[in-house]
């Protein structure tokens, strides 16, 4: 296989444990981590990441991304409080051994480029010397959720990188050819997730966010798996006794959803 693959596996279970599980039964390698035993990335302690580090060598497992919410707060929202917690993170990255935080550009923020490039300098000037790469995802809602905004961030800040998700992209009636022409120069890893015109979420290759061609023009290593896919908790027992039609991407529980996504990016791949 030529890439490697990450995944966001606090979809398949918010337990650790779980966790490395769910990417050994579905080999995956990589962990964008987000949740650890119900602790969002950016609140756990380092004694906490340490932890998770252990389970994770001893598992053959490692941490691409800190799948972290920075600069997902209002413009207007106090955002010292913010940066502490993100240089808190820069520390979470060594003991993890992650090179990789992926960040966003606030909501509430269009017309408000000065803000937002004010916020983004600061977490820039926090990171140096790092060794940290920061990944600016193009999240709805943000300053950078249409492709035209994310390429002002990219080349105002040669220091970030771009995750590119293209569902994200759909859900902002952006086309994701489209936003792969201006954005690929600054590409360092896919979040792996499509969805339909209407913005729901669908396994990778069934959804209008053209993702074999993406991946036939992606020249990164990594993919992140992100499911996102619908779970309906009592599917399994509804169907057991009725012919009722819930939805082609419908799954009984997280687990299930989480192979779901993995297969579906495993067909266009290999």
């Amino acid at each position: 296989m030529r890439y490697k693959l990450a995944a966001f596996a606090d979809e398949a279970s918010s337990n650790i444990d779980e966790q490395i599980k769910a990417m050994k039964e579905n080999g995956i390698e990589y962990l964008e981590i987000r949740g650890v035993d119900g602790e969002n990335i950016a609140d756990i302690s380092a004694g906490k990441a340490r932890e998770v580090k252990a389970k994770l060598d001893a598992n053959g497992l490692f941490v691409w991304s800190l799948g972290s919410p920075f600069g997902k707060i209002g413009i207007l929202d106090d955002f010292e409080k913010h940066l502490d917690s993100f240089k808190r993170s820069l520390d979470i990255c060594e003991i993890l051994g992650a090179k990789h935080i992926r960040i966003f550009s606030f909501y509430g923020a269009e017309g408000r480029y000065d803000a937002v490039a004010n916020r983004l300098e600061k977490f820039v000037d926090a990171a140096k010397g790092s060794g940290i790469i920061l990944c600016h995802e193009n999240e709805k809602g943000i300053y950078g959720d249409i492709a035209s905004r994310c390429l002002e961030i990219q080349q105002n800040f040669p220091e970030i990188k771009a995750v590119f998700d293209p569902a994200n992209f759909i859900q902002c009636g952006q086309d994701t050819k489209e936003a792969w022409d201006l954005l690929s120069p600054f590409i360092e890893y896919m979040h792996i997730k499509d969805a339909l015109p209407d913005g729901s979420v669908v396994p990778a290759g069934k959804g209008v966010g053209n993702l074999p061609y993406l991946l036939s023009q992606y020249k990164g290593e990594v993919l992140t798996i992100e499911p996102h896919l619908s779970v309906f908790e009592g599917l399994a027992n509804l169907e057991a006794t009725s012919k009722t039609k819930l939805g082609k991407y419908s799954y009984p529980d997280s687990k299930t959803a989480f192979k779901a996504a993995a297969d579906a990016l495993k067909e266009l791949i290999l």
